[in-house]
């Protein structure tokens, strides 16, 4: 009986240290402190970006044949850019390339060879993201749904 009592006593400890942890990082900012209180703190406002995208290839509800999808891209009112720099322009980023909600690439192409794919349904989800890697705000991001067969 006493081996059960020992995970039921950790348990509550993890819970109750959370449980601190939480605490101690949600204070509010009373008796005249700057604001900044860490992870807690609102989150600066994200740029909005001038871009456009569109997948070209593969075209929604398009079948391809054989494991390799071919990805063609259209980006207007943008360029892609190295993503190496936190300065943050809003018609200038790179794109996260995404199969069936597993990011495959972040890359400064507009098209690329998807290996491997197989057979059945999958989307692709493209989106324009800032050269910090996070997103503008509206998002710009597309979508196609297709289906490859062998």
């Amino acid at each position: 009986m006493r081996g059960a009592a020992v995970p039921k006593r950790r348990s509550l400890v993890l819970a109750f240290g959370l449980a601190l942890a939480l605490a101690a990082c949600g204070g509010s900012d009373e008796g005249g402190g700057d604001g900044a209180s860490g992870a807690t703190s609102t989150p600066s406002a994200r740029p909005s970006s001038t871009a456009e995208l569109s997948i070209v290839s593969p075209a929604v509800g398009e079948v391809v044949h054989g494991s390799t999808v071919d990805l063609r891209v259209k980006l207007l009112g943008a360029k892609l850019v190295p993503s190496t720099t936190t300065d943050i322009v809003p018609d200038e980023g790179h794109l996260h390339v995404i199969l069936d909600d597993k990011l495959i690439s972040m890359t400064e192409g507009l098209e690329q060879s998807i290996p491997d794919v197989p057979p059945g349904e999958h989307r692709i989800t493209v989106e324009f993201v800032a050269s910090d890697h996070a997103p503008f705000d509206p998002r710009v991001v597309t979508v196609v749904a297709f289906e490859v067969e062998p």
